[in-house]
């Protein structure tokens, strides 16, 4: 027979009941819309952050008061789109609250997924030692599976290996069936359907025999987690019971259902961020998560932030003309203190090569009157709107950076690189294993192929998968040439792993990879740059699965191998794409091709959703700019792709007040090439 429990209450100390004493004050330190933001009581609540109105700081700052208040730092979870922007956040939340902010658990989705997974995955099949592909090696196991299941000898062209990865990327991201992803958006491979089926199936497989996850997974298998294990989900959920999301705008399906999961015991959500700026339908965002939120999470309190403190107020009134006549918005309207400055100049030109002649013209004059190059910006929709542009730049000896080209982990000697480290971390890692043995002369991909299969046979289960690899890399060596005997000896070296710390292990694969490289590569010297700018990042490391994971989650952007501006100067102007240009700013910002058919592009027109995202996009590239802004259309211009004469600013202008913008026509100066330009009446 049971006893019968009598509860005794634990009483609080008068101490205890007193509210806490705040460490600063907030509502000096704050304006009033985001004191609201930052003091906000438990519950889900949206905070639609304006451009330029001070999202990062109000973040800061609730992190700050909510540990201020009493909250403990390790249950609060920071999610953010790059691991800079969370170490950023919590360094300044430090600043302003001390060394508590350390304990607060911050990173993008998929790191935070990473160590969830290790910690918490083997209910699912997830050993804590599983490898993470990137985008690369994904496509690289795709391709191997293609081949092995004779979908390369079809009749009809087949889709390659990186189209197929997008498929397959988009079927998790956007939470839809792959029949959906290929006849909605790659129509052209519909009758293929069944093939893909059964790749993507193989694909499955394969990485689950191996341990194998690739970006994408990292999400889907915490989502798998959160949803099939409750003992897992409560355990995680109640660990953190206060969330805070930064950029929600750019959130997809997927990322939306994992913050539902994850804030299942208590709904202490707070999402940060702009609808007005929702941009990235291309890589799977939907504009649907931010305007859905307050269904996702019934009874959510709404906060605006409109004070902007970038833009001078002639900016901020052209950028709430464009972002008015969206369909669908949250209101606001953004308003600053700075309220003179030059109106937004439009300015006509007979074609693109006056069009570039302006611009390389009036930056000149800019940089005359004090305007440092790195404060200016040319800012397009489409990267190959700035060809002719790039050629009149280095006319005129400007230095320039444009963002873009090969990502640094993307380049093939990294890859390389990595690859001799990955199989050190995962013996069983294939994709790895083919790609440095298919360096070694004299070894094609059946010799590679048959060498991984015996790597990873079970006749001598006594050995370690890593010493059966050297041992018949020994063995075949000794029948074949030297270069499989150099790779054994090499990753028997560097697999000393309790010995070398991972630089000394990337130090002892450089060595060994270096005559490589210089047999491979004409541009050997700048890509020894990148490979030693390895060695210094793998010294911040103590492991080299930790070393591993990063490079795969947060790899560097820059490569010494990109091609930049010949004339490198530390004062570069800066011309780039509007989506890379998302988060900055500068002093002036050019906008070329602002006709319709190119901003917004002629693709566009199709439906309401991408004609509405291209308004989005304008009004990021408005936004951009603190003081000058200049937009700059040719008229007349044949466009190959349409069969269209384009002649018309763009349809987003329609229905600005002539009185927010200035218009320029562009005229030729007498008895020369050059011209100046002249305001219209």
């Amino acid at each position: 027979m049971e006893r019968e429990i009598k509860p005794y209450v634990l009483k609080r100390t008068a101490e205890e009941l007193a509210p806490a004493k705040l460490s600063r004050d907030y509502a000096k330190e704050l304006n009033p819309q985001q004191l609201a933001a930052v003091t906000a009581g438990e519950g889900p609540s949206l905070v639609i952050a304006g451009a330029g109105s001070g999202k990062t700081r109000t973040l800061v700052y609730r992190v700050a008061y909510l540990i201020d208040k009493g909250v403990d730092p390790a249950s609060i979870l920071l999610l953010t789109f790059t691991r800079k922007a969370a170490q950023e956040m919590l360094h300044r939340a430090g600043l302003l609250i001390g060394a508590r902010s350390e304990r607060v658990f911050g990173g993008t989705f998929h790191s935070v997924a990473n160590l969830l997974l290790r910690r918490y995955g083997r209910p699912i099949g997830l050993e804590p030692g599983f490898t993470i592909l990137d985008r690369s090696d994904a496509e690289d196991l795709i391709n191997l599976l293609r081949a092995q299941l004779g979908m390369n000898e079809k009749d009809k062209r087949f889709p390659r290996k990186g189209t197929i990865a997008e498929i397959f990327s988009k079927c998790e991201n956007t939470l839809q069936n792959l029949d959906d992803v290929v006849l909605s958006e790659f129509a052209h491979f519909s009758e293929h359907l069944e093939a893909l089926d059964q790749l993507k199936r193989a694909y499955a497989e394969a990485k689950r025999q191996r341990q194998l996850l690739d970006y994408d997974d990292l999400l889907v298998k915490l989502r798998e987690l959160l949803g099939k294990d409750e003992g897992a989900s409560r355990a995680i959920s109640s660990s953190f019971r206060t969330i805070l999301v930064d950029e929600y705008q750019d959130t997809n399906r997927l990322q939306a259902d994992l913050v539902r999961k994850l804030a299942a015991t208590h709904d202490n959500v707070m999402a940060v961020g702009d609808d007005a700026q929702s941009i990235y339908g291309f890589r799977g965002a939907t504009f649907r998560n931010i305007m859905d939120f307050p269904t996702l999470f019934p009874g959510a309190r709404i906060y605006k932030l409109e004070e902007n403190y970038r833009s001078t107020q002639p900016i901020l009134n052209l950028a709430n003309e464009i972002i008015q006549g969206a369909a669908e918005k949250y209101s606001k309207h953004l308003f600053t203190r700075k309220l003179d400055g030059p109106l937004p100049a439009l300015i006509q030109a007979a074609g693109e090569n006056a069009q570039s002649r302006f611009v390389a013209q009036k930056i000149l004059e800019l940089r005359e009157e004090g305007v440092p190059l790195d404060e200016i910006a040319v800012l397009f929709r489409s990267s190959f709107h700035s060809f002719d542009l790039e050629i009149e730049l280095s006319r005129r000896d400007l230095p320039f950076v444009k963002r873009g080209g090969f990502k640094f982990i993307e380049t093939a000697h990294v890859k390389d690189l990595i690859a001799h480290l990955r199989v050190l971390e995962n013996p069983l890692d294939a994709v790895s294993w083919n790609r440095i043995l298919l360096l070694v002369e004299g070894v094609g991909p059946k010799k590679a192929q048959d060498l991984i299969a015996s790597f990873v046979k079970t006749e001598r289960p006594d050995r370690e998968p890593e010493r059966r690899a050297i041992d018949v890399l020994r063995d075949v060596s000794g029948r074949s040439g030297r270069g499989l005997k150099d790779l054994a000896r090499v990753l028997e070296e560097a697999g000393r792993a309790r010995a070398m710390t991972p630089a000394e292990q990337v130090n002892e694969v450089y060595t060994y990879y270096l005559p490589i490289l210089k047999e491979q590569h004409d541009d050997y010297p700048k890509r020894m740059r990148d490979l030693e700018h390895l060695y210094t990042m793998a010294e911040r490391y103590e492991r080299l699965d930790d070393f591993l994971a990063d490079m795969a989650l947060e790899p560097p952007d820059e490569s010494a191998a990109d091609v930049e501006a010949a004339d490198r100067n530390d004062e570069r102007l800066v011309l780039s794409t509007i989506h890379s240009a998302k988060g900055l700013e500068w002093q002036c910002v050019f906008m070329l091709w602002v006709v319709d058919g190119r901003f917004p592009s002629a693709y566009s027109f199709a439906t309401e959703e991408e004609l509405e995202e291209e308004r989005r996009l304008f009004y990021v590239a408005v936004t951009r700019a603190k003081q000058h802004l200049y937009l700059t259309y040719p008229i007349n211009e044949y466009d190959k792709a349409t069969g269209t004469i384009l002649s018309k600013p763009s349809r987003f202008l329609d229905d600005v007040s002539p009185s927010l913008l200035e218009t320029w026509g562009l005229v030729e100066e007498e008895g020369s090439r050059e011209w100046e330009s002249r305001e219209w009446d």
